[in-house]
Order: structure tokens, then sequence, then C-alpha cells
């Protein structure tokens, strides 16, 4: 990936769910473009240890911090961890997401609010916490945030609860773009498959594969490219989802 930023060597992104798949892609990629990267986890400490590690190989400064976003002060946690080592920020990756099956005549009260809270509250609430971090510097900061291809109009049955979360950050994303412009940029990803759930079974990958018209998944540096476009090259683009799907909305 070439090694390109708009920002001078040094500035700083922060990826939640950066240790591992999706996330752990962007913040790899971030750091290739000469960033230093924090990046949040909940469960992955080994695998966040290793992104770090990856990342102080390129020569970038690193952090892991270890958080669960479901919690109400996960920002502060997630803040105070980030400017005791940090001082500025020029990115925020919201991919941290939770993704589990969910009816509608099984979903519960702790379920839906987990999902909301991981996949919404827990976003929205960083981005309120790093605004004046991320609006600090001469090149507007950029926020990208991870929704997903099923809250465009072809919501996934048995998920309820992660769809209407997910929508929630689609709208958080949109109302954010006119609340923080001209400072900060804030754009979303809406991903078909990038990395495959571990409960699909290669009968479902077929299935869904024959629906997609590029033939394949996509991949975590699929993902890893989309996120460094509207970071390094759409500085004229706010307010937008990027379906990253191979066409299978298409269909």
């Amino acid at each position: 990936m070439e090694n390109r930023s708009p920002w001078p060597a040094g500035r700083v992104a922060l990826v939640t769910g950066g240790a591992r798949r999706v996330g752990r892609a962007v913040a790899l990629a971030l750091a290739d473009a000469d960033m230093d990267v924090a990046l949040t986890c909940r469960t992955s400490g080994d695998e966040a240890e290793n992104v770090v590690r990856a990342i102080e190989a390129k020569g970038r400064r690193a952090l892991a911090i270890h958080v669960d976003l479901a919690e109400a002060d996960a920002d502060e946690q997630v803040e105070r961890a980030f400017r005791a080592r940090f001082d500025s920020m020029a990115v925020l990756v919201n991919s941290a997401s939770i993704f589990a099956p969910c009816a509608v005549a099984d979903v519960t009260n702790e379920e839906f609010d987990r999902n909301l809270a991981i996949n919404a509250r827990a976003p929205l609430m960083l981005i309120r916490r790093f605004r004046p971090l991320l609006a600090a510097h001469e090149v507007p900061g950029r926020i990208v945030n991870f929704i997903d291809i099923h809250v465009m109009g072809q919501p996934l049955g048995g998920y309820v609860a992660y769809n209407a979360s997910k929508a929630a950050l689609a709208e958080i994303t949109m109302t954010c773009a006119m609340e923080l412009a001209p400072h900060v940029t804030v754009n979303a990803i809406a991903p078909g498959v990038v990395a495959w759930a571990e409960r699909y079974t290669e009968a479902e990958r077929r299935e869904y594969l024959r629906r997609v018209p590029l033939g394949r998944p996509g991949t975590p540096e699929d993902a890893a490219r989309t996120v460094m476009f509207l970071v390094r090259d759409a500085s004229y683009c706010t307010g937008q989802v990027i379906r990253l799907d191979g066409g299978r909305l298409l269909t």
C-alpha cells in the first residue's frame, strides 16, 4: 500500500476493535501511512499486543486499550488511556462491532441494549469525546464508521438488534457530518462479507457468493484500502456511505 498521508508523520489514529480481522488490517494500513495508532480490544489481548508489536516494527508508536465498549463509561476509559500516551488525533475509525443472531420473536432487552451500546452509542460517544482533537489541525480530521449493507434497504433476517444498531450508526454518521464540518469529515463504509463470520457454514458461504457479482468475498485488506481512501484522498467527501460488497446489493 502506498505510503502517503495528508498529515506530517506522527499523527495519531484510534481504531476500535483493532486487534482482529478488519480492525487489525485498518490499524496496520494506518501505520504504513506513517501514523501512530491506538487500538481498542475487549477480549483479544494477546492479538492486540501482536498488532502493537507489528506497528512498532514499522517505526510507529502504538497503544492497546482494553475496554468493553458496552460499558456506559467506555468512552471515558478510552479517552483517559489515550491521553495518557498521546496529545493529538487525526483519524478515528469505529470498527468494533457485535454481530449475533437475534430474531424478533426472541429478542431481549439485554441483547437489544448491548447491540445499541457497542454498535451505536460507543461510536457516538467516542466522536463526542475526541471531536476537539480531531478538529484541532489545519487538515480536517477524519472519522470512518463501519455500518453494513443490510441497513440500506435489505435487512438481514434474524438480526433485528444488529440491524437497528447499525441503522442508528448510519444516521449518526450523517448527523455528525453536518455538525462537525468543516473541521472534521465523517463517512461510513457499508461492507458485505469482508471477513467471514465463524458461524457461516461452507454451504452458506457458497449461497452468499452466488449473489455477489464479483464472485468472491471481500477481505480485511479491501476494507482497509477503502478506509485509506477516505482518510488520504477523499478531502471533499463527508456524510457519504461507500458500499463494499462486491455488488451484492444489486442482486
